[in-house]
Order: structure tokens, then sequence, then C-alpha cells
């Protein structure tokens, strides 16, 4: 293993954040990392029809390449606050970076299922910890008047990766085997690695902490119980869930309640596996909750677009990929700017209209059908991708710029762990919806692309009936003010 726990010398960081020369190339360096590994989240949903050619398996075995990698992200990222407390960057960084690295390459030579399963889940372990480890270091590097900026690029890779997953694969599987998905991947990898090892330094605090197997198991119980449980409902209501679905949602909430039960006695001792004294923050609150709203729309809307333009209006994967890309770079462009002005006018006029555009375009997706134009839907789902724009960057700033120093490193693993249940989450929801919206019309004499169609309307009314609901939330986030920074969220 890299890491290696650190003695009292590697834990003298300033606690004000004061920007060095060599802050740029590092950030620089862990956004392009992070976005590379992020981007493997959804890389393999348009894949996965060549795969199971390919490999000779179905489709409820071939979704476990994705489910699989979401479940190891939703197991390890709460690792993620003793990991960054406990141990210093550098060390972090390349054992992310090499499990990923190793992941890619287990992937690119796999010779069938099994294998090629197993190097996801080494990828999303390195995957899992990038972000928590992105998100820490810009809170004690960066001064509070610039971090909206940092959290706009930060945005980019939230946000912008996971959307261009689908349009990076489909380019890649028009001219070349699935396995180019992983090669081309590898040398952008182990530069990244190259890179750290030269560049990255420890510019964050350490501190000995303890490490509660209990609280691990069960956190790996509740959290990848919900991920699983929510990840079949599809499946099952397709018929092809392994188990039934409410065996590990039962699992999951019930390790959950026990998990939070732990943390709370051991936060007493500030020896929780992740800190829940974030959550007593308002605007942490606030915030995430948003943030979960607006994650469950990303995602949903990513899995359902591609199944409805190929289904319903016939397009084929590459066509499919390029017409969802305009929204992701649009995302991408956007993220900085949107920073650049929470730091100047705060989250309130940010967050306020671009909650009203993301409703305002989800209701414009209810009217989607087998007659709705190309140059329609790109432009609905730009607009989608402007308003979550707009609201990403101020939410994240807001929610973790509450909190106290020491509690950075639990608050962006609490994030990157909630984010995940939502994008779980909103998958579920759109695709049960849509596909009991699909029986229904099936049931009623209905042809397939019309029952698809009826699916996938019921699917948005109900997306944007919830993102109506958090347009009223949008209007009491506030800007966290410079605490010094919160201290009083760590009282007992």
């Amino acid at each position: 293993m890299t890491l290696s726990a650190s003695r009292p010398e590697t834990a003298s960081v300033p606690t004000a954040p004061e920007a060095s020369p060599r802050t740029g190339p590092v950030i620089a360096l862990l956004v392009a990392a992070a976005f590379v590994v992020i981007l493997n989240e959804t890389i393999m949903g348009v894949a996965l029809p060549r795969l199971m050619a390919d490999l000779d398996i179905t489709a409820a075995t071939a979704q476990w390449l994705t489910t699989g990698f979401l479940l190891t992200m939703a197991v390890v990222i709460p690792l993620t606050g003793y990991l960054l407390a406990r141990f210093p960057l550098r060390g972090v960084f390349l054992t992310a970076m090499t499990l990923f690295a190793a992941g890619t390459l287990i992937a690119a030579l796999a010779p069938g299922f099994g294998v090629l399963l197993a190097g996801r889940v080494v990828q999303a372990s390195g995957t899992a910890i990038m972000m928590p480890l992105l998100m820490t270091t810009v809170l004690n590097v960066v001064p509070a008047s610039h971090r909206g900026r940092m959290m706009g690029v930060i945005s980019i890779v939230i946000a912008v990766a996971p959307a261009v997953g689908p349009t990076v694969s489909g380019l890649i599987l028009s001219v070349l085997d699935w396995r180019w998905m992983f090669w081309l991947v590898l040398p952008i990898a182990l530069l990244a690695l190259a890179l750290g090892a030269l560049w990255v330094r420890n510019v964050t605090e350490t501190r000995e902490a303890r490490f509660d197997v209990l609280s691990v198991i069960l956190s790996a119980l509740g959290f990848g119980g919900l991920i699983f449980g929510l990840s079949s409902i599809g499946e099952s209501a397709s018929g092809h869930a392994p188990v039934p679905v409410w065996i590990p949602l039962v699992v999951g909430a019930a390790s959950l309640v026990a998990f939070v039960a732990r943390q709370l006695v051991l936060q007493r001792t500030d020896a929780a596996l992740l800190d829940l004294r974030v959550f007593r923050s308002r605007a942490f609150r606030l915030a995430v909750v948003l943030v979960v709203v607006v994650m469950a729309a990303l995602f949903g809307s990513l899995i359902l677009l591609p199944i409805y333009l190929q289904q319903v209006l016939g397009l084929d994967t590459l066509a499919v990929g390029l017409m969802l890309l305009p929204g992701g770079i649009l995302m991408g462009l956007i993220a900085p700017v949107v920073g650049g002005l929470f730091d100047r006018f705060g989250p309130t006029p940010l967050v306020i209209p671009g909650m009203i555009v993301a409703a305002a375009a989800l209701w414009r997706m209810t009217t989607f059908d087998s007659a709705t134009t190309v140059g329609w839907v790109i432009t609905v789902h730009v607009t989608l991708n402007l308003g979550l724009g707009c609201v990403f960057t101020p939410l994240l700033t807001s929610a973790l710029g509450s909190l106290p120093h020491a509690l950075y490193s639990h608050g962006s693993a609490t994030v990157g762990t909630l984010q995940q249940v939502a994008g779980a989450a909103g998958t579920a929801l759109f695709v049960t919806l849509m596909s009991v919206g699909a029986a229904s019309a099936l049931q009623n004499g209905v042809d397939a692309v019309q029952a698809t169609a009826a699916g996938v309307h019921t699917a948005f009314v109900v997306g944007a009936i919830v993102a109506s609901a958090a347009v009223i939330l949008a209007f009491f986030v506030r800007k966290p003010s410079e605490i010094a920074p919160g201290e009083a969220v760590l009282a007992h």
C-alpha cells in the first residue's frame, strides 16, 4: 500500500489557507485526475449491448458492471473521512490513482465477465477516494473568498464527467473494440500517477484517528444495501432482479440506522468513521437536501433520455451520445463563471433561478413523445443542464464552507456518499416509473413504442414535481458566514 501514517511533522499546516505557487498545478492535476476516474462511472451504459454479445451474457448480468461500480463507491466513500484525517494527502492520492490504474489494466485484459467485473470494482475503489480528496484539498488550501470559483471547477467533475461518459463510450465503440474504453484511459491514469508523485505534497493536517471495524461493516451493509436495492428496482420491474428488492433495502435501512447510532456515540470522543456533526450546520443540511434532488434529477435524466431516444425515436448509440454532449459541455463552460458569481453575490441569485429553470425543463420533458424532434430534445436537455449547472457550485460551496476546519474531510465524504445514493435513487425512480407507465399503457392496447413514450412521460412528471418542490427550498439557501470556520458545530 502507498498509504503511510503521518507523524507530527506532517501536521503543521496553517489553519488559515494561503494559496502557494504550487497550489494551482496541484489542484489542476487533482481536477483532471478526478474527471478521468468519475467519467468511468457512466461509461459502460452504452457499451452493455456490445458486451452482452461479446461475452455471451444477459442484460441483467451485464448491468452489474455499472451496479458493481456504484456499490463499491457507496462502500468506500464513507471511509474517506477517516483516510483523509489519518493519512497524508500525497499517500492517499497515490493510492487512489494506483487502484484506478490497476483496475483499468485488469478490465482491459479481462478474458471474461468475472475478471472484467473485478477490474471495475478495483477502479471504483480508487474513484471513490478522489472526489472527497479533491474537495478536502480545496477547502484547506483555497481562501474562502475564492472557493466559489474553485468549487465551480469541481462541479465540472461532478456533473460533466458522468454526463459525457455515454458520449465518450459511444464515440469509442463506433470505431474500436470495447477494450479500448480502458486502453485509452490507462495512459492518462499513469500520467496522473507520475505527475502526482512529482507535484502533490502534504498540504492538509493529519491526526491520530481510530479505525472502528464495526462502523465499516455497518457502513458497507447500510449504504451498499441501499444502493444495491435501489439499483435493482429497475431490474425488478423487468423481472430480472437477482433477489427480492425488499431484502437489500431492509438490510440497508436497518444497518444504516445502526451505523448512525454508532457514529453518534463515537463522535463524542472524535472517533467516528463518518462524523455526523456536519449536520448540525443548517446551511449544510439544506444544501445537501438540494444536492440530493439535483443529483437524482441528473442521473435519472441520464438513464431515461438514452432509452427514450433509442426506443422511441429510433436513434443509434453514437447519435444518442452526441445529442447528450452539448448539455455536458455547457455545464463545463458555465461552472467557473457560476463559481465567480458565487464569490461576489452568494448562492441566492444563482440557486433560485437555477432550480426554476431545471424544474421548467423537466416539465417540458413531460411533453416528449414519438413525434418530438431531435432539435427540441437537445434544446430541453441543454436547458436542464443550464439550470443544474447554476445550482451545483453554490450548493457545494455553501454546504462545505459552513463547516469547521476539523470536519472538512467528513463533510466531503458525507456529500460524496449521498451523491451516490441520490444518483442510484434517481436512476431507480425514473426507470421504475417508466416501466410501470409503459406496462400500464401496454395493457390499454397501445404498441411498444407508444407505451415506452407513455412510461417516459410518467417518470418525468414525477421528476418535475420533485424539482418544483425543491424550488421552495432554494429560497432558504444562504452564503455561509466566514466563521472561524464554524467551530460552534463541533460542540458536543
